[in-house]
């Protein structure tokens, strides 16, 4: 690897936009944890129809809020997955 490949760029300009970009990601990868486990709950009948709207509305409010701080830090969905390298992307292709 070249000494290059080692260092950490850090640019004044973009470091805002690349911090909002990391912490986004990880809360990407949270929500559809979330959505993941809700789905399953939803299957097996363990939640109640309350239950169920809440979460499905708190899901969607989520996922309406992270779309406004992409678009408010031009980010795009695909922009929120970190390539892993041997192990492939953190988030599963939609």
């Amino acid at each position: 690897m070249s000494e290059r490949r080692n260092r950490l760029d850090l640019d004044p300009d973009t470091v805002e936009r690349d911090l909002v970009k990391l912490v986004l990601t990880v809360v990407e990868l949270l929500r559809q944890l979330m959505e993941r486990q809700a789905l399953r709950r939803f299957d097996t009948g363990d939640l109640t129809e309350q239950q169920e709207v809440r979460i499905g509305l708190t899901l969607m409010l989520l996922e309406d809020r992270m779309t406004e701080l992409r678009d408010r830090y031009g980010l795009r969905p695909e922009d929120l997955n970190l390539d892993l390298g041997p192990l492939g992307p953190l988030l599963p292709r939609e």
